[in-house]
């Protein structure tokens, strides 16, 4: 019924629910996720009186969240990419320390190293030199070594944080979806929306998203349906899927993450982005395996370059040098999935193919091939895989054993063992060989002016080797080699092998001259193999004769030193705009005291003022019952 004090006594609850929305909104001022509520005033349906129409009050019909899905979804989004951004940049900053430091990086201890080899060639007879080369080869090796413990560390690490991260994301999953069911309730209910259910739910997600990049899809029935990956479904209405750290099919020691639900059991690694989770398994593919790989290719670089040339030195007991470095072997790694007994021998040919990734060798209904783990790329491969024809791909020679399935697969990691077995052979000083195993020279009284190199080793394996062998010119421009009765066209400068062994000869020689070239046996302080050990530094011997040991190192360093700048640049960024979109959401569903503090004013007075309202209508009704003697 439209009466004075009906219509008072609704306005008076109504501005009372106004004055409990505001006093929430005040108290909850610092509540993190928490979204400023409006009471929504709505005139009461008036009532046919006297034929007119009479208004009967008002109401407050419902209680309205300050939100805006847009911009809420833009601030997850950013949230999102800033979190994936700065867990990058935390993790290579580390990186970057571990091998730009100006005195104990890598640059640093390669260059003191290359100093000692440069010494000794300064000196060749000087035992203290030598002693002082072999402890800054063993420096490097312990350099290189720790580089690598540091690096398995790290992987170790991240190995942690992501079976963390698993646990956090299935945690914030279940949370969601008991929210999903309480929040479907509470509409179901009353019809309302249950405004602080619905900003708890939307602030498990927004922490989610700090983890993972999501998607999210309202139901017909105000639940969020939430997505990861691909795709993959983690909250569906009620229904929470498990995300868990699963081990590497070919190193149980390393995470990957799948989704367990109630359809099965999906691998996400590869489509994982955004958060910190993304900004690990990134940083984990850029930069850390990378990092592992190009330390085991640098080491190899060096032994195999080391190795070839001292063995084609001398050293001061009149020794041909043996191998200076050894490092560890190719790691080969079968699938847990494999049904047959398939394995494989790999052993590498030529360290300047090698490159910086693994590789999965898989046997398909057409034979073996194989890819590259990183990319996927088909990797081209010559040979059948028997001992006698091995298959020949990027530096390596694999020969397969066993008996393999279809579709049983192996993983090749040409360099990551490289550092680990790695250690320096020789101990004895005298052992270095500095000098070069031969010596040629000119016939006393040769009577042209023509004049010979010192000579260098092709092949120090070679039997006569150090046998003396003299060239004997039969005129001016013929010559024939003691022991071959071939009679060779002399060229200057061409040159001249033989016995495993190279000269040059120059000038313009007469008949009957003759040149010497044999057993250097009294040359202990000839320094011509170590000067040549000294400049394999600066000698193309990496990614098929385009990159010096030296230019690898710089180019290694300068990579990570890069790499880590612009993922510290992007986070500093991403910051600026996710803390944007944090302003741009809160402007919209932040509390203001200010405003609130005005409303609390403004209900209060009407509330009062309706409550005088009510003073008036008690007075006319007991003037009424006065007037009829009540």
């Amino acid at each position: 019924m439209a009466d004075l004090l009906n219509t008072s006594i609704s306005g008076l609850l109504a501005f009372q629910r106004a004055l409990d929305v505001t006093s929430h909104n005040i108290t909850n001022a610092n509540t993190p996720g928490y979204s400023r509520q409006l009471p929504d005033f709505q005139t009461r349906t008036p009532q046919f009186l006297g034929g007119n129409w009479v208004g009967s009050g008002a109401d407050v019909s419902t209680v309205n969240r300050a939100y805006d899905n847009f911009l809420s979804s833009q601030a997850r989004s950013a949230s999102s990419a800033y979190y994936q951004s700065n867990t990058y940049a935390t993790q290579a900053a580390r990186i970057s320390n571990l091998f730009g430091d100006s005195t104990t990086g890598l640059s640093a201890a390669m260059q003191k190293f290359v100093n000692s080899l440069q010494a000794v060639s300064d000196s060749p007879n000087s035992t203290a030199a030598r002693q002082t080369m072999l402890a800054e080869a063993q420096t490097l090796v312990d350099r290189l070594k720790s580089y690598d413990s540091s690096l398995k560390s790290l992987d170790t690490q991240v190995n942690a944080s992501i079976s963390a991260e698993a646990d956090t994301i299935t945690s914030l999953a279940r949370g969601i979806a008991d929210l999903n069911k309480q929040i479907a309730s509470g509409y179901a209910q009353s019809g309302q929306a249950p405004n602080d259910l619905l900003d708890q739910r939307d602030k498990l997600i927004d922490e989610l998203s700090t983890h993972v990049n999501v998607n999210v899809t309202k139901t017909d029935d105000n639940q969020l349906n939430v997505f990861i990956g691909n795709g993959q479904p983690l909250v569906v209405g009620a229904d929470p899927a498990k995300v868990v750290a699963t081990s590497d099919p070919y190193d149980p020691t390393r995470k990957r993450l799948a989704v367990q639900s109630s359809v099965g059991t999906i691998d996400i690694t590869g489509s994982i982005a955004g958060g910190s989770l993304g900004g690990l398994l990134n940083f984990r593919t850029e930069m850390l395996d990378p990092a592992r790989n190009t330390i085991g290719k640098l080491s190899v670089a060096l032994s195999d370059v080391m190795n070839e040339q001292h063995n084609a030195g001398m050293d001061l007991n009149g020794d041909m040098g043996g191998d200076f470095f050894a490092v560890g072997d190719v790691v080969v790694r079968s699938h847990t999935n494999n049904t047959g007994t398939a394995g494989a021998t790999v052993t590498r040919t030529d360290a300047g193919a090698l490159t910086n990734s693994d590789y999965i060798l898989t046997n398909t209904a057409g034979g073996w091939s194989l890819r590259r783990a990183d990319t996927g790329a088909v990797v081209p491969m010559t040979g059948t895989g028997t001992a006698g024809d091995p298959f020949v791909a990027d530096g390596l020679s694999i020969v397969v054993s066993g008996a393999a399935a279809v579709g049983d697969s192996l993983k090749i990691m040409p360099t990551t063992g490289a550092v680990g077995g790695m250690k320096v052979l020789i101990t004895d000083p005298n052992e270095i060989a500095a000098a070069a195993p031969i010596a040629a020279q000119a016939t006393a009284g040769n009577q042209g002016n023509a004049t010979i190199s010192p000579g260098e080793v092709l092949n120090p394996t070679n039997p006569n080797l150090r046998t003396a062998t003299t060239i004997t010119f039969t005129s001016a421009t013929t010559y024939q080699i003691s022991g071959d009765p071939t009679v060779y066209t002399y060229t200057p400068g061409a040159d001249i092998d033989a016995n495993g062994w190279r000269v040059e000869i120059n000038g313009t020689p007469v008949a009957g001259d003759s040149f010497t070239v044999r057993d250097n046996s009294n040359g202990t302080g000839d320094n011509r193999n170590m000067l040549l050990l000294a400049g394999l530094m600066n000698e193309p011997v990496m990614n098929n004769g385009q990159t010096s040991l030296s230019q690898g190192i710089g180019q290694f360093v300068g990579d990570i030193g890069v790499k880590t700048n612009q993922a510290q640049v992007t986070a500093a960024a991403q910051k600026v705009v996710s803390e944007e979109a944090q302003d741009a959401m809160q402007s919209v569903s932040g509390v203001n005291l200010d405003e609130e503090a005005a409303n609390l004013l403004r209900y209060q007075q009407a509330y009062m003022a309706i409550s005088q309202m009510i003073r008036v209508a008690d007075s006319c009704f007991q003037s009424v019952l006065q007037a009829t003697g009540g």
